[in-house]
């Protein structure tokens, strides 16, 4: 899959530690996936098992990526284009990274007095 070989590429020359984190995490994730690809009866069985594999802590929040996660997974099941699942990968990147900049900037109550 290109889009594990462009995601490695990435990796060896990110400088920051956070997006390198996240650049490993996601490549455990793509592998994860191809193994269940591997094994999936169909494409159903593949995206529920492909929905729970920590895209969120503890997945805690990953129905909020339902829509951009599912495509990109039916991208992978069907293996037709590298480009439809990078085209699929970049809208769930864009989609995850508002919910944690949102969640990361959520300002702190002032404390009273």
């Amino acid at each position: 899959m290109q889009l594990l070989a462009d995601l490695e590429r990435a990796l060896a020359a990110e400088e920051s530690l956070f997006r390198a984190q996240l650049l490993r995490e996601d490549l455990a994730r793509l592998r994860k996936l191809q193994a269940i690809a591997a094994e999936a009866a169909d494409a159903a069985a593949f995206v529920e098992a492909g929905m729970r594999i920590g895209w969120t802590q503890g997945d805690a929040r990953t129905a909020e990526l339902r829509e951009p996660l599912e495509k990109l997974l039916n991208e992978i099941y069907a293996r037709e284009s590298d480009a439809r699942i990078g085209a699929a990968w970049h809208e769930l990147h864009r989609v995850r990274m508002e919910r944690l900049l949102g969640c990361l900037s959520t300002p702190t109550p002032k404390p009273a007095g």
